[in-house]
């Protein structure tokens, strides 16, 4: 059990940030290994490490954004720009609006996407939506201008990302992934793209880890699993936010290229083991 907690708390926490599908990892070494991730216990430390790795990453850009905000609403100051990366209060209500449509689909078919886990099908969907999401990074890498930096972004791109978002409910899709691309498709740079692409993840991942909590909250964990359920969170949280810190600072510079070339790879041995059966 605390072995099986290390390594999904690892995978979680690597691959939620970086742009390979955290679930398509997660569903591949369920069925490789005959483990289950979306047990409870893993599920619910999963989803809280993930919170826990965003948070301590961008609190300051957090800080800055409600600061801000609070300012603007309460003295009628304008927005002011307080966290490092510049972020302001005007960002708040964009984040909101945004984050509906995933809320709104997730709320309404998460039960049914969750299901599909189990189907003799979704493996070999997953190495598809691998391999598409892959090309649709590296076409927004040969489109995209990357001219644009987060403060000149307007509520076309605010919804554009949000909507994409929402393909992320999908294994194998990649929230970072598909949600960078389409800031990149709007001609924003790479580093501006991932910065508002992990703070409109903020919401929906922790909307994600509050359902698990009231499944912990109706149902509680099982007096042994404790220990793995620590195990996991940590691992998550640590893993994840090595992960982030990796990617916003890689974005400085490289490419998804990278990226997109393991999901081929990635994609190839889930369908060779897919085939073997």
């Amino acid at each position: 059990m605390l072995l099986s907690a290390v390594i999904l708390g690892l995978i979680q926490g690597l691959t939620e940030f970086i742009p390979v599908s955290s679930s398509g990892h997660l569903l591949f070494v369920e069925k490789l290994l005959g483990w289950d991730s979306s047990k409870l216990t893993f599920d619910v430390a999963l989803h809280l490490g993930t919170i826990a790795a965003l948070l301590a990453f961008f609190w300051r850009d957090w800080v800055g954004i409600l600061r801000s905000f609070a300012g603007h609403l309460v003295r009628r100051v304008p927005y002011a720009e307080e966290s490092e990366s510049g972020v302001s209060g005007r960002l708040l209500v964009p984040i909101i609006v945004a984050s509906v449509p995933v809320a709104l689909v997730g709320a309404r078919y998460g039960d049914v996407i969750e299901a599909m886990r189990t189907r003799p099908w979704m493996l070999p969907a997953v190495a598809a939506l691998l391999v598409v999401v892959a090309l649709v990074m590296l076409l927004a890498e040969v489109v995209g201008k990357r001219r644009r930096e987060m403060a000149a972004m307007g509520y076309v791109d605010y919804l554009a990302i949000g909507f994409a978002q929402v393909l992320a409910l999908f294994p194998g899709v990649s929230r970072s992934g598909i949600t960078i691309s389409a800031g990149l498709f709007r001609n924003l740079d790479r580093a501006a793209a991932a910065r508002f692409s992990f703070l409109l993840s903020t919401p929906a991942v922790l909307g994600a880890g509050l359902m698990a909590m009231k499944d912990v909250y109706e149902n509680g964990l099982p007096s042994g699993e404790w220990a793995a359920f620590a195990v996991g969170f940590l691992t998550a949280a640590v893993s994840g936010y090595v992960a982030i810190r990796f990617l916003m600072n890689y974005l400085q510079r490289g490419s998804l290229a990278v990226f997109a070339i393991y999901r081929f790879i990635l994609a190839a041995g889930i369908l060779l083991y897919a085939l073997r059966f």
